[in-house]
């Protein structure tokens, strides 16, 4: 198992920590599911410097989709 720092989109993580897709299209849910898929991850934490602490920040090359504000997260993949 590998570890990788990914720039995750923040109108994705409440789908990917929580499973609740409250606010998303079916084509955000379709992306976020084919990254997760596609990439083989087995589980994400943000990466943070002190318990809580999440810094967010603008990206143009985000894990998946287009340019947002992301928050580095530890990705654990096969």
């Amino acid at each position: 198992m590998d570890t990788l720092i990914e720039a995750i989109p923040t109108w994705a993580l409440c789908y990917l920590f929580n499973s609740d897709a409250t606010g998303l299209t079916d084509e955000e849910i379709a992306l976020i599911d084919q990254w997760y898929t596609e990439n083989k991850v087995m589980g994400i934490t943000t990466a943070t410097e002190q318990e809580g602490e999440c810094f967010p920040y603008f990206s143009h090359y985000p894990a998946f989709g287009l340019p947002a504000e992301v928050v580095d997260c530890h990705v654990m993949v096969r």
